[in-house]
């Protein structure tokens, strides 16, 4: 900028989840994601990401859905529920078989990479048949330490955060083997 600030791209959604739980405890000021109460929280949120990557699934610049969950007594079966259902109703068909292996992520403990069954035979993938497996998503229960941070007490809170390239996805929704 004209003042000599630097930006940077953002590479990741995740500040939208860190920016409502802090607006909902009052701990920054209000802005366009603040509704001033406390949780139980449920939102996602789109936004545009930069990174360095460029090849048949991947693009310097993609969109990216965010999802935070944070209520009394979550734990990682409302999670894996969620991402289900998810799969099943973006996919359209009830055979989506899925699977979480353990990851790591910054701001959640436990983290897991969501892996969809498919078949990958010939030039499409095919979600919802075959014996491949493909990693779709990443999430995991919000770190206790986030959840201090933002100003709700890890004992009475628990929540799960997960996020996905939503052009990814509809990649593979749709066959194209080239996102370019």
């Amino acid at each position: 900028g004209p003042d000599g600030e630097r930006k940077l791209l953002r590479t990741h959604t995740s500040p939208i989840q860190v920016r409502v739980m802090q607006q909902r405890t009052n701990q920054a000021p209000a802005g366009p994601w603040a509704s001033g109460q406390a949780p139980p929280i449920r939102i996602v949120g789109p936004g545009r990401t930069y990174r360095t990557d460029s090849d048949r699934t991947h693009t310097p610049m993609f969109h990216q859905m965010e999802g935070l969950v944070i209520d009394r007594d979550i734990h990682m079966g409302h999670l894996k529920w969620t991402l289900d259902a998810f799969c099943r109703r973006f996919f359209e068909t009830d055979t989506v078989v899925t699977r979480l292996r353990p990851h790591h992520f910054p701001f959640t403990e436990p983290s897991a990479e969501m892996d969809v069954q498919c078949d990958r035979s010939g030039d499409t993938v095919k979600i919802g048949e075959g014996s491949d497996w493909l990693e779709i998503l990443g999430g995991g229960m919000v770190h206790p330490n986030i959840l201090r941070i933002c100003g709700l007490d890890p004992d009475e809170w628990q929540g799960f955060a997960f996020g996905f390239g939503i052009d990814r996805l509809a990649m593979l929704k749709d066959g194209m083997p080239d996102v370019r």
